[in-house]
């Protein structure tokens, strides 16, 4: 007759069987640990030890990457959960509704960026000094060419040559 002993399931990974099991990279899992992400500790050996809960948070971790979001707001994400717990469904839910707001915004501004690009190649680049693209934010070039700097004692933008 054959063994049925069961088999134990280890409460702790090693960095080998969480990228196996995750399908990440070692490298990319002491990326995300020196980034705060994921957590380890030392064995007895001096060997990374991950809780079995590090792949649901490698999970969702990949998963947020792949719908662009930035590893900063990941990060705040899963730091705001209490304890730094591992992400719940219903965790993830509020993740999710967050992160769509995020990914609107960044669509929105992508879609004004592509009209925009359009008017840039009818131009052909010959508008420069009003090109929206080019250097949208500087409000200094309404005061003509030469350099421009923020006076410290009036707090205003002064020409200085």
């Amino acid at each position: 007759m054959e063994n049925l002993k069961p088999k134990r399931i280890s409460l702790e990974l090693s960095v080998g069987e969480v990228a196996k099991r995750s399908g990440v990279a070692v490298s990319t899992l002491h990326f995300y640990e020196s980034e705060g992400l994921i957590s380890s500790w030392r064995n007895e050996g001096n060997q990374r030890r991950y809780a079995r809960e590090v792949l649901r948070r490698v999970a969702v971790i990949k998963v947020a990457q792949r719908s662009g979001i930035p590893l900063a707001s990941i990060r705040r994400a899963l730091e705001a959960l209490p304890n730094k717990r591992t992400p719940t469904a219903d965790d993830w839910g509020k993740l999710s509704k967050l992160w769509k707001e995020e990914l609107n915004d960044r669509i929105g501004r992508l879609i004004r960026l592509r009209d925009q690009l359009d008017r840039c190649i009818g131009c052909g680049c010959l508008t420069l000094g009003v090109c929206p693209l080019r250097n949208p934010w500087d409000k200094l070039s309404e005061q003509g060419p030469g350099p421009r700097l923020l006076d410290p004692e009036c707090g205003d933008y002064t020409t200085h040559m």
